[in-house]
């Protein structure tokens, strides 16, 4: 069986990529490589890698049907889509590459793969990489998080993901698309072999932030706002080990060829909707504690105003993942997050 994989040479592309290969699925990568990286591709995961734009509709049917020359080994059978832009601020100063690449190349998307249905008779199912960003700032009686959270996105990053969201059920009802949504809270950490990891340029996550401090890559650590409503006042987060975000994909994936579907309000199919966190938020202050006691390193630390939109907490309910998936977050203790990222970064800067 051959798995596309959109944007399989970014973060958490690329460890599902590796997850779906110890799964025994043949893959296929398609990234623009504007924030992928050839060499992950290629060299680490040494997968089939196609340059190009997600809306490409020639390119879509050519990789669909098996008539690329990199395809592995026939059409292709169920699709991962993670390829999308991810910055909050710069969707805020271009929404219109956000809403052109995350919304307009996923109809695209969508399109080719219901024409490729209609020619087959049968239909290919697709994993969707959304976002917590869908909610907002949920009010605090919302915590933690459900699915079923009202979502009103404050940002165009966060309402790209969530117009998404609605051409899924939309086509699902319409047309019968199989698909999971997966709501990620904070990815983090790196695939414990210290070959894969986080590598964004710019970096705006925290923990790479805090470990290029550390290694005194960054003069110093920004916290913004200490006025929190919390513990210590400072933002609390769900931090998710990324190659526990790839097991749930496999696990998605593996729902939707076992004919797992939802039905919606309607009695219409519906897409299975899963928020991926831990349940246990970390403050800015007990990340950057608990990343000095990883790497035994000190690093300085600024305060700043408050960013706007940040919410206070966003802490996820992830009960449903558990119970209808079967899915355990292994790696996703705050120390073996730092402890992987930090081994993923020494090697990827030496």
């Amino acid at each position: 069986m051959t798995i596309l994989v959109t944007g399989g040479a970014g973060y958490i592309g690329s460890h599902t990529v590796r997850a779906l290969q110890r799964a025994g699925q043949s893959v296929l990568v398609l990234d623009n490589l504007v924030y992928g990286h050839r060499d992950i591709a290629e060299a680490v995961l040494q997968v089939p890698l196609v340059e190009g734009q997600l809306g490409d509709r020639v390119l879509l049917d050519q990789l669909l049907q098996g008539r690329h020359p990199l395809l592995p080994a026939g059409p292709v059978q169920a699709v991962l889509h993670f390829a999308a832009y991810a910055y909050v601020g710069e969707s805020v100063t271009d929404p219109a590459l956000y809403y052109r690449n995350n919304l307009g190349d996923t109809l695209v998307l969508l399109e080719a793969l219901r024409a490729e249905s209609e020619r087959r008779g049968a239909q290919i199912p697709l994993v969707f990489s959304s976002t917590c960003a869908t909610y907002g700032i949920p009010e605090p009686d919302q915590i933690p998080i459900r699915e079923s959270t009202p979502q009103r996105p404050i940002n165009p990053y966060g309402r790209s993901k969530w117009m998404v969201e609605q051409l899924l059920a939309d086509f699902a009802a319409a047309y019968g698309q199989p698909s999971v949504i997966f709501r990620y809270f904070n990815a983090a950490g790196a695939d414990p072999a210290g070959d894969l990891g986080e590598d964004h340029n710019p970096e705006t996550h925290l923990i790479p932030l805090v470990l290029e401090a550390l290694a005194g890559r960054r003069a110093a650590i920004q916290v913004y706002g200490r006025d929190y409503p919390t513990a210590d006042g400072t933002c609390i987060r769900d931090y998710i080990h990324v190659s526990d975000l790839a097991a749930a994909h496999v696990l998605g994936l593996d729902r939707l060829l076992a004919g797992g579907a939802a039905v919606g309000e309607s009695g219409a199919a519906a897409p299975l909707i899963y928020n991926l966190g831990t349940g246990r938020g970390y403050s800015v202050q007990e990340v950057i504690a608990a990343a000095r006691r990883v790497t035994g390193a000190s690093l300085s630390v600024h305060d700043a105003p408050r960013r706007p939109g940040d919410p206070a907490e966003l802490v996820a309910d992830a009960a449903r993942a558990r119970t209808e998936l079967g899915w355990q977050p292994l790696r996703s203790d705050l120390e073996t997050i730092l402890a992987d990222a930090w081994a993923w970064h020494q090697r990827r800067w030496s």
